[in-house]
């Protein structure tokens, strides 16, 4: 890719934020260093619990461009989730020397394949919360906004041993940027079949066999920034990935503004693939701000007041109430 066509593309994707508005109080992160040879140069960042058992889950949150670690972690709702179901959340933070917009470089081939760079980083994370901070490794899950959403969609494809299951929030199918620009994917889109997109997930990890982590999709029906035809592409990438069809097996609607929610099971009746089009809102994280059981988050520049995608993120993740 041309340094032109990079710029460029840099350029587009930092103009999808301005700075959040902040929480009330903002939560108390711990900076965490020397957590392994760090190739791709991230921070490193943690939430604990009051009270957190031994071998907790870790949740790895990956916020969106110009944004940061603390903006991320005072706004999703994470940290209230991870305070009711006893989990630990692992904020990876870039900053501006990787990036001048301080996006994740999920479209650099140096960051986005396995053993190199961010991913890398974000990998070696993981391995720290596991075996320095008392998480459980095994039990590790991803989320993220839009170019955190799409490092999701990297660290699910070439780290599928790793992640039990992620969460892309106005994000893009991993393998978008073979042969096409970050701007291209982002809007209008880039159509590929099933298996086509299935092909780059397998190819991230040449020799994997499963099992393959569960994905959500999370995505706003009026996103003019990630078109929503990007939900629909992750869909078919990983209904594949995973050897379903397309064709939703269950389909509801959820929270209080009614979000459809589309659900793909495998045999065992166990949901593998869902993708939910939150209604009314453009690009940025659904938040619900409150203190009822499916609240959170605080709203602002791209924590957009719909529905809490953190407390069905949490459930999809199947660490709803794991702490009671």
């Amino acid at each position: 890719m041309g340094s032109l066509v990079v710029a460029a593309a840099l350029a587009a994707i930092a103009a999808l934020f301005a700075p959040a508005s902040q929480a009330d109080a903002a939560v108390t992160l711990e900076k965490v260093s020397d957590f392994g040879a760090n190739p791709g140069e991230l921070n490193m960042y943690a939430y604990k619990p009051a009270s957190l058992p031994d071998n907790a889950p870790v949740v790895v949150a990956l916020h969106g461009c110009t944004q940061d670690a603390q903006t991320y972690a005072d706004n999703s709702g994470l940290t209230t989730l991870a305070d009711r179901n006893k989990f630990m959340v692992v904020f990876p933070e870039t900053n501006s020397s990787n990036n001048g917009n301080k996006c994740f470089n999920w479209f650099q081939p140096t960051d986005n394949k396995r053993g190199q760079g961010e991913a890398a980083s974000i990998r070696q994370m993981v391995a720290h919360a596991d075996q320095s901070l008392g998480a459980d490794g095994s039990r590790a899950y991803a989320t993220g906004l839009s170019a955190g959403g799409v490092m999701t969609s990297v660290m699910l494809s070439t780290y599928p041993e790793v992640f039990k299951a992620g969460a892309v929030v106005a994000g893009i199918p991993y393998g978008c940027t073979d042969g096409n620009s970050p701007f291209t994917c982002m809007s209008p889109g880039v159509d590929q079949t099933p298996e086509e997109w299935a092909k780059h997930v397998r190819d991230a990890h040449p020799g994997y066999e499963g099992p393959w982590p569960r994905m959500a999709v999370w995505h706003g029906d009026n996103d003019t920034k990630v078109v929503p035809k990007n939900a629909d592409e992750l869909r078919d990438q990983w209904t594949a990935v995973h050897g379903l069809d397309q064709k939703p097996d269950k389909s509801d609607t959820i929270g209080p503004n009614n979000t459809p929610r589309d659900q793909y099971l495998t045999k065992d009746g166990n949901v593998a693939v869902e993708v939910n089009k939150v209604p009314g809102i453009g690009h940025g994280l659904p938040v619900d701000p409150g203190s009822g059981e499916q609240q959170c988050g605080t709203a602002g520049e791209h924590f957009l007041d719909s529905i809490c995608s953190s407390h069905w993120i949490t459930e999809f993740f199947g660490l709803a109430d794991q702490g009671k």
